[in-house]
């Protein structure tokens, strides 16, 4: 029981203190990893230059030497109070799961994920910026792409802020809520599901698959969030149908629904690396679409 208790601390803990922190640090830094590794040389050699001017940032709490370190900068700076507020909602794009997808409403003015996404792209790929903004335009990047991947950063319902207000179990863990489970204690268990880690998650595919991993858009890729959140993030925690919402009686994950949802998030994690070293390579290579989608 003690146990038990010292685990539900720790999710309350994260839980206030970053309701917005995708994957959480194991996630991102995953993400990171696999894109590091199937990134082409150059655009390696490119991350690394970059990076090595980190202290241009002016984070000394929140180091970015690494694409590790770059991966969770963005969530770092939250606690740096006004610096950073501006880029709240770029973590998210609240898209209805209830309604046909569109993204026009949360993405008005360019303010959510999928928007940032291609607007850092943009300015990394921009070699007439100087150091310091493509820099953070590169640990953006590397950041919002694995946003996108956690499900509920590309979806709501009824209101519920991504899973944020709807309250979970996971396993015999309580009062938690569906978006850090997604974020943390999921996340962490399918990861270091054998083989674990980046190179564990990358054994077992091809370059032609991963190739079909990357393609697509990143409105292509916030479609396929969107739609595991409505076919199996919300059903499997409240077991029913998403739509119409209605309040659950007993909102939560056992164990049995954590092991048939471990190959969802391993593969999520895995298509957001392969499509995040997809774009840097696109943007250190100058192969990116210079016009906004939405305004």
């Amino acid at each position: 029981m003690r146990i038990r208790l010292l685990l539900a601390a720790l999710i309350a803990a994260f839980t206030a203190a970053s309701p917005a922190a995708a994957w959480w640090e194991y996630g991102h830094e995953t993400v990171a990893t696999i894109a590091y590794l199937e990134a082409a040389p150059s655009t390696r050699a490119g991350i690394d230059q970059l990076l090595r001017q980190s202290k241009l940032l002016d984070t000394p709490t929140c180091p970015a030497r690494t694409i590790e370190q770059a991966s969770v900068w963005p969530d770092c700076v939250k606690t740096l109070g006004d610096r950073f507020s501006y880029a709240y909602n770029w973590h998210f794009a609240d898209i209805d799961v209830c309604k046909p997808f569109d993204p026009k409403g949360p993405c008005a003015g360019g303010n959510c994920v999928i928007s940032q996404i291609a607007r850092n792209q943009r300015l990394l790929a921009d070699r007439h910026l100087n150091s310091r903004e493509r820099l953070m335009a590169l640990v953006f990047l590397v950041h919002f792409v694995g946003d996108l991947h956690q499900p509920l950063h590309a979806s709501e319902r009824d209101g519920d802020q991504g899973g944020n207000k709807l309250k979970v179990h996971y396993g015999a863990i309580p009062h938690s809520n569906l978006h850090s489970v997604w974020d943390g204690l999921l996340a962490d268990r399918a990861i270091s599901t054998p083989p674990g880690d980046a190179k564990g998650l990358l054994i077992g595919t091809t370059p032609e698959s991963r190739a079909a991993m990357a393609r697509g858009s990143v409105e292509d890729w916030a479609r396929e969030s969107w739609q595991i959140a409505r076919d199996t993030v919300y059903p499997s925690a409240t077991h029913a149908p998403a739509c119409p919402a209605t309040a659950p009686t007993d909102a939560g994950l056992d164990q049995a629904q954590v092991q048939a949802l471990i190959p969802v998030v391993r593969e999520q994690v895995l298509k957001g690396g392969v499509r995040l070293a997809k774009m840097l390579d696109d943007a250190f290579a100058g192969r990116v679409d210079r016009k906004p989608k939405y305004n």
